[in-house]
């Protein structure tokens, strides 16, 4: 759940300020937190530990800039679900092809857990056909990048704890920077709108080293699930604060994910 009030944030950010600027100084955030964290978290520092980070930085960066452009343009009830849906489609994709056999109760909970994304992605709103195209398009590109992020992170060596993030920080700042840089966009952020940013900078690393000491000890096709059921509390968020409707199909399915939770965690 720290994943979705992490993006509540990062889209009330970008609704208010420029998207890049809102990307690089959140990521900002989240790289002081993990360099603070590296002093009390075990872990061995390896190239291998730094190139598989760097690597899923990349990724990441590509699926926050596309989803943080997602929410400053589209209904953050649309967009958060629909990227959730394709984050874990894609890493659950990958565990079961490397080998990973979860019990029959988890493989419930996955499919439960699919369908339950599947109807919280569905929005009262009706915005113009077009804006919605181009922000569900927006969020599958998200969620792809997402996913990928998570593949990378898991395949950095068990014992590098949390080393990997720091190199997925470096990587993705830089990465972001340049593309201001090349695209000309500034990265100034508009006043007032810093201390939200960096807000879901420091609650989105928070999520990813629970994320990373997860999948070091779990299985991918599991992890991947209950990581993208974080729509559910970006929903209420969105509801309770932005006012937001919620369709008795979109609480259906906060039930369910819910179940999806229950089935894989008694696994």
């Amino acid at each position: 759940m720290i994943f979705g009030t992490a993006d509540f944030f990062g889209g009330l950010a970008t609704r208010r300020s420029r998207v890049l600027a809102v990307v690089v100084f959140s990521q900002i955030g989240g790289l002081l937190l993990i360099a603070a964290l590296l002093a009390f978290l075990p872990g061995t520092l390896s190239p291998a530990a730094l190139l598989w980070g760097m690597a899923s930085g990349v990724a990441g960066a590509v699926g926050i800039v596309m989803f943080y452009r997602g929410l400053a343009t589209g209904v953050m009830s649309v967009v958060a679900p629909t990227t959730a849906t394709a984050s874990m489609a894609v890493p659950v994709l990958f565990g079961l092809i490397t080998g990973e056999r979860p019990s029959i109760p988890a493989l419930a909970g996955v499919l439960l857990g699919l369908f339950a994304v599947t109807l919280v992605s569905r929005s009262p709103n009706d915005p113009a056909a077009g804006s919605r195209a181009g922000s569900i398009l927006n969020a599958l590109a998200s969620g792809a990048g997402f996913g990928g992020f998570f593949i990378l992170l898991k395949l950095a060596p068990e014992d590098a704890g949390v080393w990997p993030l720091l190199g997925a920080r470096i990587a993705s700042i830089t990465l972001v920077a340049l593309l201001a840089v090349v695209t000309r966009r500034s990265l100034r952020p508009i006043p007032g709108t810093l201390t939200v940013t960096v807000a879901a900078g420091l609650l989105d690393m928070a999520a990813n080293v629970l994320y990373l000491f997860a999948a070091q000890r779990g299985l991918l096709s599991l992890i991947a699930v209950l990581v993208s059921l974080y729509p559910a509390s970006t929903l209420l968020l969105a509801r309770y604060v932005l006012g937001e409707r919620l369709s008795p199909v979109q609480i259906t399915g906060v039930g369910f994910a819910l179940g999806a939770v229950a089935l894989i965690a008694a696994s």
